[in-house]
């Protein structure tokens, strides 16, 4: 196959089965334009367009008669932990495996087009987290277990080039997949310090392809290399013992800007002591990183928590706003020097550790930050934007235990946006971290860890809060005994989608946060929900089952709760014929 290493032979098999529907011959190559301006029917990226908003202008579906809503298909999906998102692009799905399938489906019965079978090394687990695809062109985009690109024939499914996207030495785990940039395709992934194809001396890093042949044309490090800027920020450890800083979150990119905004994880050991960091800010660990999406140049980066010895990431989605920006009292921190008659360019975030930013997404300017859930980890953050975190949570010597809340607020589970209200939704866990400082064997984490209930509210794990870009003010809040899963989705017609570990699927109002719809499913909702259109009918999409990254936040059964994971399956629902005719 063109661009496959010798001394690394991948086999691919492919499968035609049936007819293709739906304009799968007829398919229409997926520009710039039409990325940065989708059709409202349809669901190109990830999150939807470059801003991740995840947001639907569709408004068939309203408080007024989401009630109806009712099944309409269903899809199997194979074993494995379960957190994708589909794509939908003039009537046909796109859908990834953890199972290391890709296949095109009708997007009105979710009969199969074609599907993409990848056969893996001996070695190399046939499972594991993938959370999306890429269009581009008349190619969909595939990031495999294996450290390929593969590029497949949007009509067919057939392989057009893979590339080995970093070498043989560096096979890391693709858990969110590429998105399209221009003529880029930009990838991040998980890299740590566990063993295997994911221990990575020197840090992570992510990488631009050419989206026509597959050419690699940048390479940004997420850790600062001795002698270089930021070098000195980790003391004196060592290139080669410098570890993780994974970039495995989705990147969001600014077409007028030409910037692609990525987070990034936290260094590795957890605990600085464990490896004598002392803890130094670690660059680039927890920041937003700002990259030229043509040369790789970082034209600027934001250090959200420096010096990070709990595993808080920042590898959250980065929503992109043009909005005044006037922050309230309910704002902990902001810039004094905020005209708020002026519209900016900004970026919200937020992380594990639950607190929120709001940046100037052409500077990086610190505009406001404010917890999203109680915390104790930021103590303060300057009006130029220098944050500082908490001294006393900080392990002194091997063996002392820590307190630390939130755990994993801001998961990898990404919100939306809606220009209806201009809030931010997010669904948010409510656990902390109890955390014992280890000595550092040289693979392992340097700490054990068991996630606890919020001593603030004990009895409630799973959060959705609605937040305000421009003021900071919370909209809306709702609290739930059991966690909060899967990525939410806006739409146009006033609603916000998204579930639970209990089964729960729900439709919320997106001014109040009132539950105006609820189903229940078979399994956890561990996919991000989405909503596309065909032929004048509005659907919602979904996925359930599978293990989940976040398995272990926290043990549920002592209030009586159960979270299924078998039984992975895509559904989808729409209104009944007789209110969309």
């Amino acid at each position: 196959m063109k661009g496959t290493p010798r001394s690394v032979l991948v086999l691919a098999t492919l499968s035609i089965l049936g007819a293709p529907s739906l304009g799968a011959q007829d398919f229409v190559p997926v520009t710039d334009e039409v990325l940065n301006r989708p059709s409202d029917a349809d669901w190109p990226q990830y999150r939807r367009t470059h801003d991740n908003w995840a947001h639907s202008p569709l408004d068939q579906i309203t408080p007024e008669n989401v009630s109806a809503l009712q099944l309409v298909w269903s899809r199997a999906i194979q074993p494995g932990p379960m957190e994708m998102t589909p794509l939908v692009y003039m009537g046909v799905m796109y859908v990834v495996h953890p199972s290391s399938r890709v296949e095109a489906v009708d997007a009105t019965t979710g009969d199969l087009i074609w599907e993409y079978q990848r056969t893996l090394p001996e070695g190399v687990s046939p499972t594991g987290t993938m959370r999306n695809l890429a269009l581009y062109d008349d190619r969909v985009y595939y990031s495999s277990r294996d450290g390929f690109l593969v590029a497949l024939n949007a009509r067919t499914g057939e392989v057009v080039w893979e590339r080995f996207m970093a070498g043989p030495e560096f096979a890391t785990n693709y858990t969110s997949g590429p998105i399209a940039a221009n003529d880029v395709i930009v990838t991040g992934r998980s890299c740590g310090l566990f063993g295997g194809v994911n221990n990575t001396p020197g840090g992570c890093f992510i990488l631009a392809h050419d989206a026509q042949e597959g050419e690699l044309l940048w390479r940004v490090n997420t850790v600062a290399r001795p002698g270089e800027p930021g070098g000195d920020t980790w003391g004196d450890v060592p290139i080669t013992e410098r570890y993780h800083v994974s970039a495995w979150g989705v990147s969001s990119f600014d077409p007028e800007l030409n910037l692609v905004y990525m987070g990034t994880g936290v260094p590795g050991p957890y605990p600085s002591i464990a490896q004598g960091r002392n803890g130094e800010d670690a660059l680039y660990s927890n920041s937003t990183l700002a990259i030229d999406a043509d040369t790789g140049e970082l034209v600027w980066y934001y250090q959200h928590l420096p010096g990070d010895d709990w595993d808080l990431d920042h590898i959250g989605e980065r929503i992109l706003v043009d909005t005044t920006i006037d922050p309230s009292d309910e704002v902990s921190w902001s810039n004094p020097n905020i005209d708020p008659s002026e519209v900016r360019q900004v970026v919200w975030t937020a992380g594990k550790g639950g607190v929120q930013f709001v940046l100037d997404r052409a500077t990086g300017e610190f505009l406001w930050g404010s917890p999203i859930l109680h915390q104790n980890t930021i103590v303060n953050i300057s009006p130029q934007g220098r944050v500082e975190a908490n001294a006393e949570m900080r392990h002194r010597e091997i063996g002392q235990t820590v307190i630390v809340g939130q755990r994993a607020a801001k998961g990898w589970w990404p919100g939306t946006y809606s220009p209806r209200t201009g809030a931010v939704y997010q669904p948010l866990h409510n656990s902390w971290l109890e955390q014992t400082a280890l000595e550092w064997n040289g693979t392992s984490l340097g700490a054990r860890r068991i996630s606890i209930r919020s001593p603030e509210r004990p009895e409630s794990l799973g959060v959705v809060k609605a937040v305000l870009v421009s003021t900071g003010e919370v909209l809306w809040e709702r609290y739930w005994p059991t966690l909060h899963s899967g990525g939410l989705v806006s739409t146009g017609g006033g609603l916000v989608f998204g579930g639970d570990w209990q089964r729960r699927f729900r439709a919320y109002d997106d001014r109040t946060g009132e539950v105006l719809w609820e189903t229940i499913l078979n399994a956890r909702i561990s996919g991000g929900a989405i909503s596309y259109s065909v032929d004048g009918v509005q659907y919602i999409a979904v996925s359930t089952g599978g293990g989940t990254l976040y398995d272990n936040v926290i043990d549920l059964t002592d209030v009586g709760l159960t979270s299924p994971t078998g039984s992975s399956t895509l559904f989808v629902f729409a209104l009944p014929p007789a209110l969309h005719e």
